[in-house]
């Protein structure tokens, strides 16, 4: 209840971070109840601000449509983003979001290059996906080795 107050403190001042944390709390009721309207608001705050988590955790409410309307467009500009800010978990969102054609136009050469970025971060899931594009040959071109590579990078973690 303490870091919940504290941090309400530091949101109501405007720190994005602070934002994202309490979001969060509200997203999942952790130490409160959960509300996910609130959660959104807080989200949409630290977005508008350009914090990476923010946009991601705001896009990740527009996919499910928790607490803001359901809006797969404005989740893949959210992602996008923050993708273009190095935030791994979001590159790996938008690399789906364009493998799938969910929000933007479908463009495996666009998702292997985010998947790439997200994956040399160590996000284990975008190793695996960009791994997969290997060995298919999907936006990339096929490569077996560079494909195993990817896949001992995500069984390592």
């Amino acid at each position: 209840r303490e870091a919940a107050r504290l941090f309400r403190r530091a949101a109501n001042k405007g720190h994005a971070s602070a934002q994202c944390v309490l979001a969060n709390c509200y997203d999942f009721g952790r130490g409160m109840p959960e509300d996910v309207d609130e959660a959104a608001r807080l989200y949409r705050r630290a977005a508008e601000q350009g914090n990476p988590a923010g946009q991601t955790n705001l896009g990740n409410c527009h996919v499910q449509g928790k607490g803001v309307r359901q809006d797969d467009r404005e989740a893949a500009r959210l992602f996008r983003l923050a993708a273009e800010q190095g935030y791994a978990e979001a590159q790996y969102n938008f690399a789906n979001f364009c493998l799938s054609g969910k929000g933007v136009p479908q463009d495996d050469a666009e998702a292997a290059r985010y998947f790439r970025l997200a994956a040399e971060q160590g996000f284990a899931a975008a190793q695996q996906n960009l791994a997969t594009l290997f060995v298919e040959g999907r936006g990339v071109l096929q490569d077996i080795g560079k494909a195993a590579r990817y896949f001992r990078l995500a069984a390592e973690q």
